[in-house]
C-alpha cells in the first residue's frame, strides 16, 4: 500500500477552495458590505450591497425590507466595479475548483501529463480569482475608512461601517490563494510511498535453520 504526498497536498487545495469559492459567492449577493446605524433611531439599521439596500427594524414584529438599485450606472463607482470583478471572481473561482478536482491523482483517467496541465491550469484560476476577489473587497472598505473619518462630513451625519461581507470576501480570498498554492506545491510534491518489506518464506526457513546450526549467529 503507497500513501501518496502528492494526494494529501491536493485534498487539502480542494478543501480551501471550496470554502473560498462558497465564501466569494456568498460575499457578492449578500447586502451586508456596508451597514449603518441611525442615532436617531438605533432600532433601525440599514445594509448596502452590491444589488440591493436593506432596512432592518428591530422594533415592533421587526423584519427586513430591501430594494433593488435603480439602475446599474447609477452605482457608485466602486460598486460598479466591485459587481463586475465579483463575478469574474465567482466564475473564474469555480472553473479553477473544478479543474483541481479533475487533476485528482486518485481519479484513474487522463494520462499525468494531461493531469499536470489542469493542475497548473487550475492553480492558475485559483490565484487570480483571488487576486480578483481581494481587490473589489479592499476598495470598498478603503472607501468606507476615507468616508468614515472625512472631516468635511458634519459629526451628526451617520457613517457607514464595515459589513460582514468584507470580511468573508477577506477570508474567502485567502482561501482562494492557500488552494492556488497548495495545488503548485502537489506539482513538486514528490510521491513518498510507504512500502511494507517481507520476507519470502524460503528465507525465513533458511533463516531459522541458520540459527539452529550456528546458535551465537546474529542475522
Amino acid at each position: 500500500m503507497a500513501v501518496s504526498c502528492r494526494l494529501k497536498v491536493q485534498y487539502g487545495s480542494l478543501l480551501f477552495s471550496v470554502v473560498g469559492c462558497v465564501l466569494i459567492c456568498v460575499s457578492t449577493f449578500v447586502p451586508l458590505w456596508k451597514f449603518l446605524n441611525l442615532d436617531l433611531n438605533e432600532l433601525e439599521t440599514w445594509n448596502m450591497g452590491l444589488w440591493h439596500i436593506c432596512v432592518v427594524q428591530e422594533e415592533g414584529d421587526g423584519g427586513t425590507q430591501c430594494k433593488d438599485y435603480d439602475s446599474f450606472l447609477a452605482l457608485p463607482f466602486d460598486l460598479r466595479i466591485s459587481r463586475i470583478l465579483m463575478f469574474l471572481s465567482d466564475g473564474l473561482g469555480l472553473t479553477g475548483l473544478l479543474l483541481s478536482g479533475l487533476s485528482l491523482e486518485c481519479l484513474k483517467f487522463g494520462e499525468e501529463e494531461s493531469k499536470k496541465r489542469l493542475t497548473i491550469f487550475g492553480g492558475i484560476l485559483l490565484l487570480v480569482s483571488s487576486i480578483t476577489a481581494l481587490i473589489p473587497v479592499s476598495w470598498v472598505a478603503y472607501n468606507t475608512v476615507q468616508e468614515f473619518w472625512d472631516e468635511s462630513i458634519p459629526d451628526i451625519v451617520p457613517r457607514w461601517e464595515f459589513g460582514d461581507a468584507l470580511f468573508m470576501g477577506w477570508f474567502g480570498s485567502f482561501f482562494l490563494l492557500m488552494g492556488g498554492i497548495l495545488l503548485f506545491c502537489s506539482l513538486i510534491c514528490a510521491a513518498r510511498p510507504i512500502l511494507y518489506t517481507h520476507r519470502a518464506p524460503e528465507d525465513l526457513y533458511q533463516c531459522a535453520h541458520t540459527e539452529l546450526r550456528h546458535p551465537d549467529l546474529k542475522i
